[in-house]
């Protein structure tokens, strides 16, 4: 869809135009999403999951160790 939108204050437009220059995006991108938070439809929410069920519970494994061990050996005949 494309708007032509008119009699757009002057504090407007160089509040925009400096978002769009800071944040390295286009004078388009920064209008739609200033409509759109100002109507209500900003960013969907991001749905976060809290890790700490798992923290701590790595349990070493000899074979997992021995293999990464093996993959971080240089090998320096490959770089003569």
């Amino acid at each position: 869809m494309q708007y032509t939108i008119r009699g757009i204050p002057d504090a407007i437009d160089a509040a925009a135009r400096e978002r769009a220059r800071v944040e390295g995006k286009s004078l388009n991108d920064v209008a739609v999403e200033a409509l759109a938070a100002g109507l209500g439809l900003g960013e969907e929410e991001i749905v976060r999951r809290d890790l700490s069920d798992v923290v701590g519970t790595w349990k070493k494994d000899a074979a997992l160790e021995a293999a990464l061990a093996a993959r971080d050996r240089i090998d320096e005949g490959a770089w003569t």
